[in-house]
């Protein structure tokens, strides 16, 4: 009978290197924890701490990867009570573990999911492989388990491929497969960060439950220290392959010992933190010296409006490839935006805040509606006019690195816009290049460097630079720092907000990160289905929502308290309806009633 209050994993001085043209390069240099039964246990960390390769070694995925385990041991209490050392056992024992005693759900469900097979063949094959089960008795099984993930005509979704499907229900058909077999110990590396906020607090709350319910260990792999908040029993913060700090998750939040833990916690964004501030600010950050904090007021002068915004992509279908229906992706948008300020565009994904910003741009061509930049209406330019007003209107793409050419060196990529338009000599192009270069905070070496020889927070800096070169008054941003670390998102959003203070930039920030949109706004603008369904000043919308969706969306955002977690009853989403309607379907108009001085709420029945 094995022993209750055992560890079921302890990790000993791991230590993992990979063997590199230039040596070897240690991935994790001596980390030791364990976990015991139904805990959870979060491993929080940046981008290259090593935290990733911990997990995937006690997989013993990790010399798939080109990585070897040099030290340490990782001892395992398996189903039957034997103790082994995973770090020393052969791949035919390793098969038999992986799935069906410890499960793993990755960070992204589209390549942890093979696209040719259904979803009820997925699910069912660890279970025939592991459990011996006939094919009758898997598929049973897996229209329960599909259920206990709370997945919406589970029936149905069995026979369907993973692309039929959205990223939450993605996510979940993978936390299906790793509970299948019920195993022992749950490593989740990074399961929540490619979703949505209301998807992420379905999805935190649903491993909470399987986890009480089944009694299972979880290694919770994370960056968002609010995440870790909800989830976790025990924290382990790790930095460039070490451990440096580990506790209770209230004593690591309320009480932490260690430098980075500290700066950490500081870089991280909290909801509520603006209330009672008129404007927004940057951030104090731990250890920057020289810090600008002082409030962003920008001006009553209008630089952008927008009216009656409409957007819509034709569904093609039939013999002929007709058009048989439209999806309905902006509808009926209108806002203002003021000189010097930032308007936020928030909602989940598929709510067309980004293809409102690129129909601004006219990047996407709009329907109808009215876009007037400065005086200049951008509906009416022809292309020499659009190129030309381009000079005006620069965008920030969530992914840097797809924004950025491989092949060119980083100064010809910013140059790039300086060479398009106009004629200035290579002398004043370098001289411009060099000073846009310090405005981001990047040394001048990195001048000759190409894109992949720099992190994602650095490559973000430079597609800001380049967006800078041309002294635009519109800048969109478009999910600019959400693909980047805490620390690293931090020290961005402070350059782009003392950019703003300095030059005056106008910014239209589309996020689904509230706490990021509270820190960075002026006007928030919440976008559900293609409209604005609560349209106001910061303050007001935060502090006063009143529309449901704002509301709901508001619940759903996680707190950076481990004392104020959620539970699940208090999320009850809607699922979203299909933006595709029929040819002849006539959406009503946005109506809006003011509910106080300058804060909108549709009145027009939205869906939600």
């Amino acid at each position: 009978m094995p022993v209750l209050d055992q560890p079921i994993a302890r990790i000993t001085g791991l230590r993992v290197e990979f063997q590199t043209k230039d040596g070897p390069v240690v991935g994790v240099e001596d980390v030791s924890f364990s976990i015991s039964p139904g805990e959870t246990v979060c491993i929080v960390g940046e981008s290259g701490s090593g935290k990733s390769v911990s997990s995937l070694s006690l997989m013993r995925l990790v010399e798939f990867g080109g990585g070897e385990i040099v030290g340490g041991t990782l001892i395992f209490d398996r189903k039957d009570g034997e103790d082994i050392d995973l770090a020393k056992a052969d791949q035919a024992l390793m098969r038999q573990i992986r799935g069906n005693e410890i499960g793993m759900i990755f960070q992204e469900p589209m390549t942890a999911l093979n696209p040719v097979f259904t979803v009820g063949r997925q699910l069912t094959e660890g279970l025939r492989v592991h459990r011996g089960m006939d094919r009758a008795q898997a598929e049973a099984r897996a229209l329960e388990l599909l259920r206990e993930v709370r997945i919406p005509e589970p029936a149905r979704r069995l026979k369907q491929y993973p692309h039929e499907l959205s990223g939450g229900m993605r996510q979940r058909v993978v936390i299906a497969m790793a509970m299948a077999c019920e195993p022992r110990l749950l490593i989740a590396d990074e399961p929540t960060t490619a979703l949505d906020v209301t998807i992420q607090a379905e999805i935190l709350a649903l491993m909470d439950r399987l986890k009480r319910e089944t009694g299972t260990a979880v290694m919770f792999i994370t960056h968002d220290m609010a995440v870790v908040a909800q989830m976790a029993d025990r924290v382990v913060v790790m930095y460039r392959g070490n451990k440096v700090e580990e506790g209770p998750v209230e004593q690591i939040f309320e009480n932490p010992q260690h430098d980075y833990t500290k700066a950490l916690l500081a870089a991280v964004p909290k909801l509520g933190e603006m209330r009672g501030k008129a404007a927004p600010e940057p951030m104090k950050l731990l250890g920057v010296e020289g810090q600008k904090i002082a409030p962003i007021l920008g001006t009553d002068e209008v630089l952008l409006t927008v009216r009656n915004l409409t957007t819509r992509f034709p569904v093609k279908g039939g013999f002929f490839r007709r058009t048989i229906a439209n999806v309905h992706a902006v509808e009926d948008v209108s806002f203002t935006l003021n000189r010097g300020q930032t308007l936020s565009l928030v909602g989940e994904s598929g709510c067309g805040k980004s293809t409102a910003g690129r129909s601004i741009l006219r990047l996407v061509e709009p329907l109808s509606g009215t876009i007037d930049l400065d005086g200049v209406d951008i509906m009416q330019l022809g292309p020499r006019g659009l190129r030309e007003a381009r000079l005006d209107m620069q965008m920030i793409f969530q992914d840097p690195f797809a924004s950025l050419n491989p092949q060119m060196q980083l100064m010809d990529q910013v140059a790039e816009p300086l060479r398009n338009y106009g004629n200035n000599s290579a002398d004043a192009i370098r001289e411009r290049v060099s000073m846009l270069f310090d405005r981001v905070e990047l040394p001048r070496n990195f001048m000759r460097r190409y894109p992949h020889e720099l992190s994602g927070g650095q490559r973000q800096r430079v597609a800001i630079a380049r967006a800078l070169a041309l002294n635009p008054k519109l800048i969109i941003a478009d999910e600019a720092v959400s693909a980047l670390d805490v620390s690293v998102q931090a020290q961005v959003l402070n350059l782009m907000m003392e950019l703003q203070a300095d030059l005056g930039l106008s910014f239209l920030f589309i996020s689904h990160d509230m706490a990021v949109v509270e820190r960075v706004s002026h006007q928030v603008g919440v976008m559900y289905l293609g409209r604005i369904v609560e349209l106001g000043p910061r303050a007001r919308v935060f502090e006063n929502p009143q529309h449901p969706y704002t509301q709901a969306l508001m619940k759903a955002v996680p707190i950076a308290d481990p004392r104020r977690r959620k539970s699940e009853k208090d999320l009850n989403f809607k699922p979203i309806p299909s933006p595709i309607h029929p040819v002849d379907y006539r959406p009503e108009p946005s109506v809006y009633s003011e509910v106080e001085p300058g804060h909108y709420v549709l009145t027009t029945d939205s869906g939600y």
